[in-house]
């Protein structure tokens, strides 16, 4: 094998694809597109198709335009323009130009007069559901409309009316004339325009007719100049189409190339999924940060760094399949193990008393800021005789291979001394309340001169230090797999985590009462969060971004001790 044969082997189908186009002279260069509809807000499986398009045309020095195909004025907003805006330049991308399939009407009108001039459009008055009769079906063909032989003359007629708002919404379409006994049902004369009087987000009322996006999109991109069009596997059997109107007009012809999505076990990415859950409060918006939404990914604090690379290591594939949700939640892990700084927090505390700490003692502890970075130095923190710890990381009796504390066992607390839990202190029903311990004044971390050895060490807050947050503790959505394929008598609803979100009060360094909307941390032991804009300076409030591990993948682990 040769060195040239290797690299190509390392390209994936739609790199191959584009550098042979390249090689032949087909295109002069790579010019690719963004074109969502926006009718919603993004979801994570755009994440893959927008790190594609802007990627390929930076990899081989070309463009990438964002085009909003907005031919569905009752489905389309400028509020979700705008997020979709604010989603591409929070992942890191910027397009080179921006574009509206409406700033495009009057040529695609102009076109489709050509057209049906040249005897292959037509006005047909076919109701929708007669249109849906006459298409036939996978096994059956189509039947010609009664429509389908009006003469050109007639039919340009008809249709400069339709422009002309003399017909009921409706009542009238024009249709491609291809073949309705194709095998590929979007060649039996699909529809082109349909009457429709609705108030367009940037055309206001100027159109009462609206084109399709079939007749729009591959238009779109030829006027554009875009060299690789690049889709979803759903767009496959509409390729046939595409290549034919663009063959019909005889204007320039970009290559569609079709990929799979991006589809990740436990999300449910349908429009109409995500609106009913926001409409009836099962999340509390767009933006909940349990939602599969980049904007919901954003405020649960998922880094755009993480989602870039998630979506390399995916890849570029030919045949749909499912990618576990952990390989997501494993990428942004890694990142904010490198980047995020460490502090202390106690969610679920007990106090931890040093019977032989000095009275009004205070030291100031030095804390690592990230063990994986040096640069990032430390920090103090307050250490006094009277602590929080977690109340997981205390037993009064522990099985053998129980490190963290236990009464008559002893554990180092994370920068400070190690202590020896002596007794406790319950209530009247019998619950621990109080953790009695001593320290050895010779064990401080960084000067230990005790030499001793203990396999444990736990994180702490000064109980008189702590500062007050909230903790939303995020997880995910839905108990099951494919939430979007219930058994029979079931809807997603019924697979709902009712864990999904706990809100707690908890327990934190003093330094986390100056944390910003949108720093990002590791709470030491227990998994990185992120400062939710509803804070204020009064109250802090973190949303778990994810746990330290994966909870979900390894739940027999929960029983472990060690």
């Amino acid at each position: 094998m040769t060195e040239q044969d290797a690299k190509r082997e390392n390209k994936n189908f739609v790199q191959q694809a584009i550098e042979a186009d390249l090689a032949s002279g087909r295109f002069q260069g790579v010019f690719t597109r963004f074109p969502p509809e926006p009718n919603g807000y993004l979801h994570i499986g755009h994440a893959k198709a927008i790190c594609l398009n802007f990627g390929l045309a930076k990899q081989y020095n070309g463009t990438c335009n964002l085009r909003f195909d907005d031919t569905n004025p009752t489905k389309e907003e400028t509020e979700y323009v705008e997020s979709i805006m604010d989603d591409i330049r929070w992942l890191g991308f910027e397009w080179d130009s921006l574009h509206y399939a409406s700033d495009y009407f009057e040529q695609l009108y102009e076109w489709a007069e050509k057209l049906i001039s040249e005897g292959h459009a037509y006005v047909c008055d076919l109701t929708a559901d007669q249109t849906r009769e006459y298409r036939g079906s996978l096994t059956e063909p189509g039947r010609n409309s009664p429509f389908r032989d009006r003469t050109p003359e007639e039919n340009l007629d008809l249709f400069r009316r339709m422009r002309a708002g003399e017909f009921p919404d409706g009542s009238r379409s024009l249709r491609a004339k291809i073949d309705m006994a194709s095998p590929n049902i979007n060649l039996r004369d699909p529809v082109m325009y349909r009457i429709l009087r609705a108030t367009h987000h940037r055309t206001g009322d100027t159109w009462c007719i609206y084109p399709t996006y079939d007749w729009t999109h591959g238009q779109s991109d030829s006027i554009e100049g875009i060299s690789f069009s690049i889709c979803t596997l759903e767009f496959e059997n509409h390729r046939p189409l595409y290549d034919w109107y663009c063959q019909k007009l005889g204007i320039h012809h970009p290559r569609q190339i079709e990929f799979a999505k991006l589809k990740l076990s436990t999300l449910l990415i349908g429009k109409r999924h995500m609106l009913r859950m926001v409409k009836e409060g099962m999340v509390s918006g767009w933006d909940d940060p349990r939602m599969p939404t980049l904007v919901g990914y954003r405020r649960r604090g998922y880094t755009p760094e993480s989602i870039r690379q998630f979506c390399a290591d995916a890849g570029v594939a030919k045949f749909n399949g499912t990618i576990d949700i952990v390989r997501l939640e494993n990428a942004v892990r890694e990142h904010l193990n490198a980047v995020a700084p460490r502090r202390m927090a106690v969610l679920d505390p007990i106090k931890l008393t040093i019977t032989n700490w000095p009275e009004g003692k205070i030291e100031m502890a030095k804390a690592v800021n990230n063990p994986g970075d040096p640069s990032e130095g430390t920090r103090e923190v307050p250490f006094s005789g009277n602590l929080l710890i977690e109340q997981e990381d205390f037993r009064e009796e522990a099985p053998r291979k129980f490190f963290r504390l236990k009464k008559g066992g002893a554990v180092r607390l994370r920068a400070g001394y190690i202590v020896d839990c002596h007794d406790v202190v319950k209530d009247e029903d019998g619950n621990i309340i109080e953790v009695l311990c001593t320290y050895d004044p010779d064990s401080k971390s960084g000067q230990d001169t005790s030499g001793r050895k203990v396999k444990g060490t736990i994180h702490w807050v000064s109980a008189p230090h702590a500062a007050k947050v909230e903790v939303r503790l995020y997880d995910r959505l839905f108990t099951v797999e494919n939430p979007g394929k219930p058994e029979e008598g079931k809807t997603f609803v019924d697979y709902l985590n009712p864990d999904s979100l706990k809100v707690i009060t908890a327990r934190v360094e003093p330094e986390l009462a100056k944390a910003k909307v949108g720093d990002r941390v590791q709470f030491e032991r227990l998994g990185y969060f992120v400062v939710d804009p509803d804070s204020t300076e009064e109250k802090k409030v973190f949303n778990r971004i994810v746990p330290l591990r994966d909870t979900w993948g390894n739940m027999e682990a929960k029983g472990k001790t060690n």
